[in-house]
C-alpha cells in the first residue's frame, strides 16, 4: 500500500500513516525507510510521534523505545512491536501491512 512520497520524510523524521487500515509507525533512518507498528505495547502510545534516537524510536508518552528495523524493545528483548515490509519504487514508499 503506498503511504507517501519518499521526499515527504526527512532522514532522521518519524511519521504515522495508514497502509490501508492499519496504523503504521514510518521512519527515514539515514535514508532508509523503516515501519513498525504504531501502537507501544505500554500504554499505546503512538510511536509515529515518537523521537528517533539512532535506530530506536522512543514513545512520547513514556519513553519506551523500540529498534525501528526490528521491533525490539531496547530494554526486553521479549517484548516486540510488529515490524512491516517498506519498499520504494519510483519515488513512492510502500508498506506491506496485512
Amino acid at each position: 500500500m503506498r503511504v507517501l512520497a519518499a521526499q515527504e520524510l526527512a532522514p532522521g523524521a518519524c511519521r504515522e500513516v495508514l497502509a490501508g487500515t492499519t496504523p503504521v509507525a514510518l521512519f527515514n533512518l539515514s535514508g532508509t525507510f523503516h515501519a513498525i507498528s504504531n501502537v507501544c505495547l505500554h500504554r499505546g502510545g503512538p510511536l509515529g510521534q515518537g523521537v528517533l534516537d539512532g535506530p530506536l524510536v522512543l514513545c512520547p508518552w513514556h519513553a519506551w523505545a523500540f529498534d525501528v528495523t526490528t521491533g525490539v524493545s531496547d530494554v526486553n528483548p521479549q517484548l516486540r512491536v510488529r515490524r512491516f515490509d517498506v519498499k520504494v519504487e519510483d519515488g513512492q514508499v510502500y508498506v506491506k501491512a496485512e
